[in-house]
């Protein structure tokens, strides 16, 4: 009898109907996974809180307008358009076509945008790079849209910032992606015997030709918190010189302990940041 109504009460049981819709629905490409703490989270609760996780305060890599909304006055920003385009100095068949298909996925003509705005009412010249595009690698392109920005400053009579992520020069431009640091490099010298202000914000990861270029001449060195700086990665450095390096090497906070950047701060605080050192030049009052 006890068997019975265990069979009868297992056939009543209702079957979902497939051609229901799903309530329980999660929309494609609103989750990421946070690389640190390996949470799951909801992309809109990242944004809000700039682009950092809520569970273990890792820093996620921004786009450059997300940058731009965080530390450009709303409605002030002028980009300059110079309508110039990658070459392929070295002839590599699949080069322009992965151009082509990063500018169609990011939304960026290249790995740097370069115009003018406001910092809480603070006229500057403003150059950011953006990771997502080639790893923000340095070409041709990106060399002359940098060199250009720090002359419009000099032009302008502005403190130029430089928001650095990359990881160096590209390779798919030979030597010409190599000369793109002098020229960058001869362009800040300008800069500084005008005596304006460079103020140069190294954030995760800044490598390569970058740092041994525009990236490290700064007046004034900022870091985001756990922004990994150098030249060539920890493990071609132990291999090169046979020996290894000491714990945390190339993080922000280990360059800071040892005089390579100038602060760490916080993303949230970093407008405010720029603000108070761009005041505190035209000879307003200390922090």
């Amino acid at each position: 009898m006890v068997i019975v109504l265990i069979v009868d009460k297992i056939k009543k049981r209702e079957i979902p109907n497939k051609n229901k819709t799903n309530k329980v629905d999660i929309p494609v490409g609103k989750w990421v996974k946070c690389e640190n703490c390996k949470e799951i989270l909801y992309k809109e609760t990242v944004r809000n809180n700039f682009s950092i996780c809520p569970n273990c305060g890792h820093y996620f890599r921004m786009h450059i307008n997300k940058r731009l909304e965080m530390i450009i006055d709303s409605g002030t920003y002028k980009r300059f358009d110079l309508k110039i385009k990658s070459n392929n100095p070295l002839n590599l068949e699949d080069y322009p076509k992965k151009l082509e298909s990063l500018k169609e996925k990011t939304g960026l003509e290249e790995a740097v945008a370069c115009g003018t705005g406001k910092i809480n009412g603070e006229d500057v010249v403003i150059c950011i790079m953006d990771s997502g595009f080639l790893m923000g690698s340095m070409g041709y392109v990106v060399g002359e849209k940098i060199t250009y920005a720090i002359e419009q400053a000099i032009e302008l009579k502005l403190p130029l910032i430089i928001f650095c992520v990359s990881g160096g020069a590209r390779m798919q431009e030979g030597i010409i992606s190599l000369m793109q640091m002098a020229k960058t490099t001869l362009a800040l010298t300008k800069l500084n015997d005008a005596g304006l202000l460079y103020i140069s914000v190294l954030t995760d990861p800044t490598y390569g030709g970058v740092t041994a270029s525009f990236a490290s001449l700064g007046d004034i060195i900022l870091a985001e918190p756990g922004a990994m700086i150098g030249f060539a990665g920890k493990r071609v450095i132990e291999q090169t010189i046979g020996q290894s390096l000491p714990e945390g090497f190339q993080t922000a906070e280990f360059l800071l302990e040892h005089g390579f950047i100038d602060k760490i701060v916080e993303r949230k605080e970093l407008k405010d940041m720029l603000y108070k050192l761009i005041n505190f030049h035209k000879g307003g009052d200390a922090f």
